[in-house]
């Protein structure tokens, strides 16, 4: 299936032993190495809350929900790959309600080959949106930084009377001279005159 380089986490909402059970034979400790089952909405909200998984894999419905929103919420606020099993006879009008959030969906009886293709579509694209999570993270990073020497150049032109261009070429100076970054002479300076 093609899981040589990653390992997954696994959040299982089901109240189906077999389901449970058929689900650990196909989810192999070498390619999912914590595999958590819950077998309710409430109780999956809570380990969400805990910690965050890779996949989360929602048999609906549940004893206390359908578990519809909770993959909805999850497909829009983070990057798991979620997967919502639903009744046969509900795949295509339930399914069609959630793609547009990032679900997906199978219909229930499954095959195996079925799941283990849904499961290298569910790899790939949670490897697509840790990409994103990265490139987002570092033109965050990027942003802060940005920000932290504009503050120190205004705390050098205010304290030290300098202008901005001279504020500039100090804080540039100092970390080409010394080694270290712009946010980190930015920091002292902020730090010192703060």
């Amino acid at each position: 299936m093609g899981f040589t380089e990653r390992v997954y986490s696994v959040l299982v909402v089901s109240a189906s032993e077999k389901l449970n059970s058929a689900l650990s034979e196909l989810l192999p400790e070498s390619h999912f190495q914590t595999v958590r089952t819950v077998s309710s909405v409430s109780a999956a909200r809570r380990a969400w809350d805990e910690r965050s998984y890779d996949f989360v894999i929602i048999n609906s419905p549940l004893p206390d929900d359908a578990g519809i929103r909770f993959a909805v919420d999850l497909g829009n606020t983070s990057g798991a790959a979620v997967l919502l099993l639903v009744r046969a006879e509900l795949h295509e009008d339930i399914g069609g309600k959630v793609a547009e959030n990032g679900v997906f969906t199978l219909p229930r009886p499954l095959s195996r080959p079925v799941l283990m293709l849904t499961l290298g579509f569910m790899a790939a694209s949670r490897e697509r949106l840790r990409r994103f999570e990265k490139k987002t993270l570092s033109f965050e990073e990027k942003m802060e930084e940005i920000r932290l020497v504009n503050r120190a150049k205004w705390v050098l032109i205010n304290e030290l009377k300098m202008d901005e261009p001279q504020a500039h070429r100090y804080i540039e100076k100092q970390a080409m001279d010394r080694c270290v970054s712009k946010k980190a002479v930015a920091e002292e300076i902020v730090k010192t005159y703060s």
